[in-house]
């Protein structure tokens, strides 16, 4: 695993003030370093994260410059917690100024002039911060050369919202604010800032989603699935912003849409079927091009400035490692900027999609990846990978932990199941609250088809995911522990009924509902909580259960817990082991040498219990 991570990385560069950026990772760094580079072409080390802490776990959580470039503020998140810290440098010297903001959560870092910054956050919770619940989000400014004390709350002191953001625009005449009380749905509001009015709502409700893109003077541009399941862009202006002045600018198609500028110009990116495709317009609305993509598989990142002359975006699939593209939006030219030089032979490989029928009879994609010539007798070691929520959609994307796998004679499968986003909010609503069974349905017939193929067998099918994917994998393993042999439940949800009460997670009630909801609600949750579902006297697949000690998105008292049910009632042979992380989080930040270290014991782990000795050499 480490021979085949160790390579070069590098990040597409941004333009701030006189300095051009990026980050790299020499290969084996536990985090990428953010260089810059001047007009002379000299090149310097900016921040460097590996330096915050000695075992690398202290990570940067994003970094912002003010419009001059002179000023940035920089998240640090320690010991993969969601609590960040905010420290401010002049970009010139590198020298700190002011105080250190604390207290930081679910937050960007939005400048006003050079003045100060937008930010949000929780009050601290009265017991543990990395358990205890926390409810009311609050949008802070904080004034440059001032004690953190003073900063005042912009909004979400009266009104009690869960989620609440605040983005300057790029012309700074403006402050657009989200609040929402899900992770699905939010208001719109808009304070003019060259006259410090009071702030203006927009939208007044949470049937929508709706994100602020851009706006020329007063005209805004906002990306809605109001009346849109699959999402459009509309137009109106701040005279008459309610939501039957809108104009279609990007009308609904039957792809999903997400939008994004940069040299001057409108990128909509579309996906078909899991996989992109992007058209570039202009301001006025007019079709420009289909910009040519290098192949089939997940384009991402496209925009930058109004002002830049070349854009960079990147482009990946499960068998082409992620290669940074510059794009003139003059001309419609991509070329090659930055191409990994990683030890795998993509060529070797190849990738297919698939459809098959979940219970109810809906068609679900999947993509198989393996090496070209495999058998199909139905003994190949095969991770089935899935997510299924959130409106969260799993594009095809190379991974060095896949590599490894695929390269060990391993397929992997990635079904797109109901309660994802890759058919916009129909389809992520097929798989929430009282539907919320049919995303493990969509899962195991994912399994069956599998095995039903001749890819595999229940003796050589793990199934992994995390998170979201955590529960599925919890619930599957808990209802169908014959189709199995290896299940991976990581940094899972877990504890249906109590979920809610636990650090943010009451915004996820959207898609699951709640025990508090009403008796049916709570029989159905009860119905396929993992924790609550393992019963004495079955024999359950091997499990490796893992999560880290500073989980404060999804805390690991939900992985202790369902860990304990299956070592407690498992009667198999098969073994039940959780693998904790110490100072690491859900994720975000994770240092390099520690996911490497995960992988290769979820892969040892899956192998091993397959009774798989003899692998296909590298």
């Amino acid at each position: 695993m480490e021979q085949l991570w160790n390579y070069e990385k590098i990040s597409a560069p941004f333009k701030e003030g006189n300095y051009t950026y990026f980050y790299k990772n020499d290969g084996l760094q536990n985090q990428s370093v953010l260089y810059r580079k001047n007009s002379a072409g000299k090149i310097e080390v900016f921040l460097d994260p590996n330096t915050f802490s000695k075992d690398g776990t202290t990570s940067l959580g994003g970094v912002n410059f003010t419009k001059d470039g002179s000023l940035a503020a920089y998240a640090i998140s320690e010991g993969g917690s969601d609590w960040r810290k905010v420290i401010v440098i002049k970009t010139e010297t590198k020298e700190i100024i002011g105080d250190t903001i604390v207290n930081v959560k679910f937050s960007g870092v939005s400048w006003y002039k050079n003045e100060g910054f937008y930010y949000s956050s929780y009050d601290k919770p009265n017991g543990s911060e990395l358990s205890a619940k926390t409810d009311q989000h609050k949008l802070y400014f904080h004034k440059l050369g001032t004690n953190q004390k003073e900063d005042k709350v912009v909004f979400g002191d009266t009104k009690k919202r869960r989620y609440v953001s605040g983005y300057v625009t790029e012309d700074e005449n403006y402050l657009i604010i989200s609040g929402a009380n899900s992770t699905t749905g939010n208001e719109l509001y808009y304070k003019d800032l060259t006259k410090n009015s009071p702030i203006v709502n927009i939208i007044d409700n949470f049937e929508s989603n709706n994100d602020y893109i851009e706006n020329v003077g007063t005209k805004f541009y906002v990306s809605t699935d109001y009346k849109a399941p699959n999402q459009r862009v509309v137009t109106f202006d701040l005279v008459n912003p309610k939501q039957e002045n809108w104009v279609d600018f990007i009308p609904e198609t039957g792809n999903v849409l997400s939008t994004s500028t940069g040299g001057g110009y409108f990128f909509a990116e579309y996906m078909k079927d899991a996989v992109s495709y992007i058209k570039q317009y202009e301001y006025d609305g007019k079709l420009v091009r289909d910009i040519e993509l290098p192949g089939i598989g997940s384009a991402g990142g496209i925009g930058g400035k109004k002002e830049e002359t070349i854009l960079y975006y990147s482009f990946t699939n499960y068998t082409t490692p992620g290669t940074i593209y510059a794009y003139d939006p003059k001309t419609g030219k991509s070329e090659i900027y930055q191409k990994p030089k990683v030890d795998f032979k993509s060529e070797d490989y190849e990738s297919k999609q698939v459809f098959y029928t979940s219970k109810d009879g809906t068609k679900i994609p999947m993509l198989i990846t393996y090496k070209k010539g495999v058998e199909l007798n139905g003994k190949n070691p095969t991770m089935l990978y899935g997510y299924g929520g959130f409106n969260i959609s799993l594009t095809p994307s190379f991974s060095v932990a896949n590599a490894v796998w695929l390269e060990n004679g391993g397929i992997y499968a990635v079904p797109n199941l109901r309660g994802g986003g890759e058919y916009g909010k129909k389809w992520h609503d097929a798989g929430t609250q009282m539907q919320k069974q049919n995303v493990f349905d969509d899962f195991i017939a994912a399994a069956e088809y599998l095995i039903k193929e001749k890819y595999t067998s229940s003796d050589y099918l793990a199934i992994s995911g995390r998170s979201n994917g955590g529960l599925l994998v919890g619930a599957t393993m808990t209802q169908r522990p014959d189709l199995m042999k290896v299940a991976i439940p990581g940094v899972g949800v877990l504890d249906m009924l109590r979920y809610h009460t636990f650090t943010a997670g009451a915004g996820w009630a959207y898609d699951y509902g709640t025990s508090e909801q009403s008796a049916t609600m709570f029989d159905y949750l009860k119905g396929y909580s993992p924790v609550h579902n393992v019963k004495a006297g079955t024999k359950y697949p091997a499990t490796l259960v893992t999560t880290g000690d500073h989980d404060d998105r999804v805390v690991p008292a939900h992985s202790f817990k369902f860990a304990a049910e299956l070592q407690a009632k498992q009667t198999g042979p098969n073994p039940t082991l959780i693998r904790i992380d110490v100072n690491a989080g859900h994720g975000a930040g994770k240092s390099v040498s520690a996911i490497i270290q995960e992988f290769v014991d979820m892969q040892a782990f899956t192998l091993y219990n397959m009774s798989v000795r003899d692998l296909k050499k590298h």
